[in-house]
C-alpha cells in the first residue's frame, strides 16, 4: 500500500472521526437546551407523571373501576373515595386512572401511526413529482371535513371500539402530518448537500434516509406531540357520543357522559376527568412549544 494511500485513509477517517463528534455535540446541545427550557420541563413532567399513573393503574387505583356499590350511589368526595362516585357507586378516582389509560395509548397509537403514514406520503408527494398532485388532492379532500366530525362520522360506520376510534383519528390526521413532511422535503431536496450527494452517485434511498428525512424528522417530532394531545380531545368527544370504547370499559369521555345526567347534584363525575383531560393536553402542548422554540428559535424571537 503505497504512502498517498495510507494518507487519503487516514484524512478519511479523521473526516469521520470528526464527523461523528459534531453529531455528538449536537445532540449534547439539544439535550441541554431541553433540560433547559421551562415550558418543555414542565410539560414533560406532567406527562411523565400522568403516564407512570397510567402504567400503574392496578396498583395505584384504590379499587376496581367496574364494580358497582349501590350502597355508595353518588357520593361526594370524601377520605375514602377522592373523587366520589357515579351513580353506580363506582369509585370516580379508579375509573378515571383506568380511562388515563386508555386516552394515552389511543393518543400515542394514533401520534406514531400518523407520523409513519404521514412520513410515507409526504415524502412520496415531494420526491416522486408526478404522484404529488394525485395525492395532495385526495389528502385534501380528507382535510375539507371536520377533523372530529370526520373521526365520529367513520368510528360510526365502523362500530365503537378502541381500534375503531384509532383507525378514524389515523385517519383524520393523516394528511396534515403529510402536508408537514412534504413541506419538509421540499426545503431539503433543494440543500446543497443534497445535491451533492446526487452528485457522487448516491442512490435515491440513501438520500431520503440519510439526508432528507434526517432533515424533516424535527418539524415531525413537534406535529406528532399536538396529534397526541388532539388525539386525547377527540376520542374524549367520541367516547362522550357514544362511538369510542363501549361501556363498561373506563375512558374519560364516556366518565363525563356518565354525569351529564346529573351534574348539577353531583358535578365530581363530570369535572375530575375533564380536569384531567385538560392537564394532559396541557402538558403535551407545553412539551410541543418547547421543542417548537429549541428547533426553530424564529418562534421563540417573535414572542
Amino acid at each position: 500500500m503505497s504512502a498517498e494511500t495510507i494518507e487519503t485513509l487516514d484524512a478519511g477517517g479523521s473526516l469521520r472521526s470528526e464527523m461523528r463528534r459534531a453529531r455528538r455535540r449536537r445532540t449534547l446541545m439539544f439535550v441541554r437546551e431541553l433540560s433547559m427550557h421551562p415550558s418543555f420541563l414542565i410539560g414533560a413532567t406532567i406527562l411523565f407523571v400522568l403516564t407512570a399513573i397510567a402504567l400503574l393503574a392496578p396498583w395505584v387505583a384504590p379499587y376496581d373501576p367496574n364494580k358497582s356499590n349501590y350502597s355508595d350511589i353518588l357520593m361526594g368526595p370524601t377520605e375514602r373515595f377522592w373523587f366520589g362516585t357515579d351513580g353506580f357507586g363506582r369509585d370516580i378516582l379508579s375509573r378515571v386512572i383506568y380511562g388515563l389509560r386508555v386516552s394515552l395509548a389511543i393518543g400515542l397509537i394514533v401520534a406514531m401511526l400518523t407520523g409513519i403514514l404521514g412520513t410515507i406520503l409526504g415524502t412520496l408527494a415531494s420526491y416522486v413529482r408526478w404522484l404529488d398532485g394525485l395525492l395532495m388532492r385526495v389528502l385534501d379532500g380528507l382535510m375539507a371535513f371536520p377533523g372530529v366530525l370526520l373521526a365520529i362520522a367513520l368510528a360510526s360506520a365502523l362500530g365503537p371500539s378502541e381500534l375503531t376510534v384509532i383507525i378514524a383519528l389515523t385517519v383524520t390526521y393523516t394528511p396534515r402530518t403529510a402536508r408537514v413532511v412534504r413541506a419538509a422535503v421540499l426545503v431539503a431536496q433543494g440543500m446543497q448537500y443534497v445535491e451533492a450527494a446526487r452528485a457522487v452517485g448516491a442512490g435515491h434511498g440513501r438520500i431520503i434516509f440519510r439526508y432528507i428525512l434526517a432533515n424533516a424528522l424535527s418539524p415531525l417530532i413537534v406535529q406528532l406531540t399536538f396529534v397526541f394531545a388532539v388525539s386525547i380531545i377527540a376520542e374524549a368527544i367520541m367516547s362522550f357520543l357514544g362511538v369510542g370504547p363501549p361501556p363498561p370499559a373506563a375512558s374519560l369521555g364516556n366518565i363525563i357522559a356518565d354525569g351529564r345526567t346529573y351534574i348539577q347534584e353531583a358535578w365530581w363525575v363530570a369535572v375530575f376527568p375533564g380536569i384531567v383531560i385538560a392537564v394532559a393536553v396541557l402538558g403535551l402542548n407545553l412539551m410541543g412549544d418547547g421543542l417548537r422554540d429549541i428547533i426553530d428559535p424564529r418562534h421563540r424571537s417573535e414572542r
